[in-house]
């Protein structure tokens, strides 16, 4: 275990050890992210923002800058896929992308799936236009660090007018058997007007050394275009993960995502949603179900900027044992966002004395011509009900299992990919009756 270092030196050690190392690519970027970087340094609990979830005491703790590993022995990421989805595979092992172990299986003439490092060659005038533009590098110490030093990422680009039917699956897999794991990795998608794409991101770690998994996305969904979005983070073992997402939004396009969090010691995620266009729908959903020691943090915005359209937000959490839930959900309705409907829920069942949840939802309103809600209840299974199937012959865990079942259920409404339903229903499932 490493000996414990203030904020800064912490700060310091990162950027001696991963300076050299990745500023090849996008340099001028990296440059400016990096002295940003420097100035914010990592939070602490005196940020607001990250008050309940410690990464950079954890990370001053628990990990040795020196020591992390690229390498990894995993020869087939076969035990990670996802039973009966079909979908294009790319694959990041320890935060590097994997063209071996990759398979895409899309018409190259409608899409474009590569490494973002590659992209920066062969496509540069399109990532010029559109990387770094919506990610908050000047506040967000973990996107100025992402800026700073990511290792590799994956680049999506779909034509005009192509509805994409498979989806493209981005494997992370973390390799931390015999030393520890710092992935630096990035997203940069563009689906152009009249399209549609289904993304997919599941997180794997295997080994008992740490990892710290910090990934940035944007994603631009142009006028009339569609995107289904989905995370699964199933990362068991010693893992630290934050995430920042953007999605853009123009014009008449719509948007369902749906966040799984399962496993990790420690999970941060960011999802912004920007409606710069009128006529926009958005759908945005989330399950958390934590055991043991793991920390899910869940941080939302949805920025609506035009007028006349929708979002809906539905966060849902079961935890059990010494587990520690957080919600932060927030709506903006800019002045010129007339019409504009937004709706925003987090509820959250304890299953113990020692389980805790902190919700915090937010609504700030700058126009008079809206319909807007929000609101988080959090408390135990119903008794009664519990009781009710007790007395008609189910056992009890079977009886609690299907009421959390229940509970859970409707967060998968935005996934529209039957076969990705299928999956998802069977691993929310599964965790209810075998773990809880």
């Amino acid at each position: 275990m490493a000996s414990i270092v203030t904020d800064r030196d912490l700060t310091s050690e990162i950027v001696s050890t991963f300076s050299a190392k990745y500023f090849s690519t996008d340099v001028e970027n990296r440059k400016a992210a990096l002295n940003q970087f420097q100035k914010l340094g990592l939070p602490t609990n005196k940020s607001e923002e990250y008050r309940f979830t410690p990464i950079g005491k954890n990370l001053s703790k628990n990990f040795t800058w020196k020591t992390v590993s690229t390498e990894s022995t995993i020869g087939s990421v076969e035990p990670f896929l996802m039973e009966g989805v079909d979908a294009s595979v790319v694959v990041l092992l320890n935060g590097v992308y994997s063209s071996k172990l990759s398979h895409i299986k899309h018409d190259k003439n409608e899409i474009t799936v590569m490494s973002l490092t590659d992209a920066f060659k062969t496509h540069e005038a399109i990532v010029a236009q559109y990387f770094g533009k919506n990610l908050p590098t000047e506040s967000d110490s973990f996107v100025a660090m992402n800026s700073a030093f990511w290792q590799s990422g994956v680049f999506i680009h779909v034509k005009e007018n192509t509805n994409v039917e498979k989806p493209v699956l981005i494997l992370h897999v973390n390799d931390a058997q015999t030393a520890q794991v710092n992935a630096q990795t990035r997203l940069l998608a563009i689906v152009e007007k009249n399209s549609s794409l289904s993304v997919i991101e599941k997180f794997e770690s295997v080994g008992d050394n740490y990892v710290f998994h910090n990934f940035c996305e944007e994603i631009t969904v142009k006028e009339n275009a569609r995107l289904e979005y989905c995370k699964v983070q199933n990362d068991a073992g010693k893992s630290i993960q934050v995430a920042n997402t953007v999605i853009h939004q123009s014009a008449t396009s719509k948007v369902d995502t749906f966040t799984l969090t399962l496993d990790g010691e420690m999970v941060r995620n960011n999802l912004t949603i920007v409606i710069d266009g009128e006529n926009c729908e958005s759908h945005f959903h989330g399950l958390y179900l934590l055991k043991g020691n793991t920390l899910a943090d869940n941080h939302t915005v949805v920025d609506h900027k035009k007028p006349n359209s929708f979002s809906n937000e539905l966060y849902k959490g079961i935890m059990d044992g010494n587990a520690k839930g957080v919600f932060n959900g927030k709506i903006f309705v800019r002045p010129h966002a007339q019409k504009t409907n937004a709706f925003q829920s987090n509820r959250n069942i304890l299953l113990s004395d020692a389980a805790t949840v902190n919700t915090k939802p937010q609504l700030e309103i700058w126009a008079d011509d809206v319909k807007c809600s929000h609101g988080c209840t959090s408390g135990q299974l119903d008794e009664e009900a519990l009781f009710y199937l007790r007395s008609r012959g189910i056992p009890a865990d079977t009886a609690k299992a299907m009421l959390l079942y229940a509970f859970a259920l409707d967060v998968l409404a935005p996934v529209k990919n039957e076969s990705l339903k299928t999956y998802l229903d069977h691993l929310i499932s599964d965790r209810l009756h075998k773990n809880f």
